[in-house]
């Protein structure tokens, strides 16, 4: 147990670990960090799947019957990716119990070349559902145009979301407005409001590197004094427009009918600048009812040295709004910064699908049985 993990915990910041394979799952790594380093959930994404099943042997049994059975690519991605997510919901299952269904989850991923096509998106969220089979799953879908209207319907049905890609504060004004939307779907469908979870994962370093790369095309001492703020003021800013919605009298009539709030999730938080502290994104958003997701360097970073001094977002505003002021007026577009940014975060969930797809692909071939 560790001074630093465990202050943010009691600070209201759920550690969700955004990592998962099956080695971590059978040699007891990720029992361990629930027990030692206070780590309560997980998230996914294709990425992390493809570095996965690409490392190692540890999926070569299911790849060689997936082969056996002559399975499609697909087939296989969703045989194998649905088992993890299984097996690592089972042994997160006491987090679950113990925190009524707060914490404990795992979070799978739609095929991300569906983030525009709302339909598709829910018939995934809805079959992803049921092949993991666990209570304590989250389905991700990305916060698109398309997406929003797909997160109201999925919750409609009583599937919890974890809603992925927010860059931008209008956006994520959306994304809470679509997780109402889908409660009074599920409260009109006589749906228990209780079992319905959901998180909405603002992504944060990114919008440094952006920001930051365009700062220093200006390279003026006005523009280096504000390299490195924006990501840490838009989060800000967003748990702001978190607490305004989960106040209202919209928000208080689902709340008495049993629903969550759904909370704000810090994403990507590994730092991309070896100029910052490598734990910026965690202490500097410290905030009741919230959750940081970490790559497992952030998590040992934040265990070894980083200091936990409290709620660091409440009573910020004014100064993330003005840090933000001060790049408009140097010429940098917000509304741009998070376009692009939405634009090339579903073209990397695309790129790192299609490379799951072809190392997956590969695997299957090297392991299929020969013929005759």
């Amino acid at each position: 147990m560790t001074d630093a993990l465990k202050r943010l915990s009691e600070e209201g910041v759920a550690i969700w670990l955004d990592d998962l394979s099956r080695k971590r799952i059978t040699s007891g790594n990720l029992a361990e960090l629930i027990d030692q380093q206070h780590v309560v959930g997980v998230t996914t994404n294709p990425t992390i799947f493809q570095k996965a099943i690409s490392q190692g042997d540890g999926y070569d049994q299911q790849l060689s019957d997936l082969a056996a059975r002559k399975v499609t690519v697909e087939e296989a991605i969703r045989m194998i990716t649905t088992a993890d997510v299984r097996d690592a919901a089972d042994i997160l299952r006491p987090v679950f119990d113990a925190t009524d269904g707060k914490d404990g989850r795992v979070s799978i991923e739609v095929d991300p070349r569906l983030a525009h096509n709302e339909k598709a998106t829910v018939a995934e969220a809805k079959q992803l559902a049921w092949l993991v089979d666990r209570p304590n799953t989250l389905i991700k879908i990305p916060a698109t145009r398309a997406g929003l209207p797909a997160i109201a319907s999925t919750i409609g049905h009583g599937i919890s979301v974890n809603v992925t890609l927010i860059f931008s504060l209008e956006r994520y004004r959306a994304v809470m407005d679509a997780y109402l939307s889908g409660l009074e779907k599920a409260k009109e469908r006589g749906l228990d409001l209780s079992l319905i979870h959901s998180v909405a994962s603002f992504f944060v370093s990114r919008v440094d590197t952006e920001i930051d790369k365009r700062l220093d095309g200006i390279g003026t001492d006005e523009a280096k004094a504000l390299r490195g703020k924006a990501a840490v003021a838009n989060a800000r800013l967003a748990y702001q427009a978190y607490e305004e919605v989960f106040s209202s009298d919209r928000w208080s009539a689902l709340e008495n009918a049993g629903a969550n709030k759904q909370r704000p999730l810090w994403a990507s938080t590994g730092v991309k600048d070896p100029a910052y502290p490598d734990t910026l994104y965690v202490t500097e958003l410290v905030a009741p009812n919230t959750v940081n997701t970490m790559p497992e360097a952030t998590l040992e970073a934040t265990d070894d040295h980083g200091e936990i001094t409290g709620d660091t977002v409440s009573g910020t505003y004014e100064q993330a709004r003005a840090d933000l002021d001060a790049l408009e007026k140097l010429g940098i577009s917000y509304d741009d910064v998070v376009q692009v940014l939405e634009d090339e975060g579903v073209e990397k969930f695309e790129a790192s699908w299609n490379d799951l797809l072809k190392s997956t692909q590969a695997e299957l071939e090297r392991l299929a049985p020969s013929e005759g």
